[in-house]
């Protein structure tokens, strides 16, 4: 099992850095920086011919961040990362990528409702298995972490396999105000593209209506298989459904150099939101930034 990267702009800086490495194990020590954790020196590869990289003017201090310190006089024998390990020398420090984490496995949540008797939660029933399809802002929803695209698996120790739209609202709504405990895989229909932004600041794709149509060639988008006919569900873990493109564009523009997009399929998608009006998407969805 070979090492795991968020993307290949990762990949390739890491197998850049391995090949100088056992080149030349013992470099000299860079000048501690103020961000350094410990006062003892690192040391670290000569990163200089990696400016530019793929058209993403890398700075070798941004890449030193997040990489392993070495300690000057260790011992440690050169080595590549171990089988499994994520290794990020260019994304390692990006909020945005673990905002987006679509952790694998299944976890509990306990949900009420508001002084209404609302959750501020809507289902929908998709292949025999029931799915989030609205998470409503300031709600108990939106605070207990439920995403768009998350896949209930039990209501109240109730096997949801096989329910209707209908009986899974119907199975909340007489449900406790003070405690439902829901069982949930996250978003199982949905997956992350992490890009990086050149030095013009472009990850090289195109959306519209909220929708992928064209990838740049050669751009980090191109490079890490984003497709199109795919909707962008969010940026950086943040919900952009049901905003306009300029919006979603100007999120795109704010988000730092390391880019997450979570997509999914256009087809899967225009079935989640069936009955949904543009309005409702725009205006009710939760489209805050999640916490880590």
């Amino acid at each position: 099992m070979s090492a795991l990267y968020p993307s290949l702009e990762d990949l390739k800086v890491d197998q850049a850095i391995q090949a100088q490495a056992q080149a030349a194990p013992r470099m000299p020590a860079l000048p501690a920086q103020e961000t350094a954790v410990s006062q003892s020196s690192v040391l670290y590869p000569n990163l200089a011919e990696l400016e530019n990289y793929m058209g993403l003017s890398l700075s070798s201090q941004e890449v030193q961040q997040n990489l392993p310190q070495i300690l000057e006089g260790a011992h440690t024998a050169v080595s590549g990362p171990s089988p499994g390990q994520v290794v990020a020398p260019l994304s390692g420090n990006s909020l945005g990528a673990r905002r987006a984490e679509i952790k694998p496995g299944v976890r509990e949540i306990h949900l009420c409702k508001d002084e209404r008797g609302k959750t501020g939660l809507r289902l929908r029933a998709i292949d025999k298995g029931l799915f989030v399809q609205l998470v409503q802002a300031n709600t108990p929803a939106s605070l207990v972490g439920l995403r768009f695209g998350d896949q209930i698996l039990q209501i109240d120790g109730c096997d949801c396999a096989g329910w209707s739209t209908e009986k899974a609202h119907r199975a909340v709504k007489k449900a406790s105000a003070k405690k439902i405990i829901m069982v949930v895989r996250d978003r199982p229909l949905q997956r992350t593209v992490t890009m990086h932004k050149d030095s013009t600041g472009h990850v090289g794709f195109v959306i519209k209506k909220g929708k992928v149509v064209s990838v740049v060639k050669g751009s980090s988008a191109a490079r890490n298989g984003l497709l199109t006919n795919h909707c962008v569900c969010e940026v950086n873990g943040q919900n952009v459904i049901g905003l306009k493109d300029k919006e979603v564009t100007e999120i795109l523009a704010m988000a730092g150099n390391v880019v997450t997009l979570t997509v999914i399929p256009t087809v899967i998608y225009e079935h989640m939101v069936k009955k949904l009006s543009p309005t409702l998407l725009h205006h009710t969805m939760d489209h805050s930034i999640p916490d880590v």
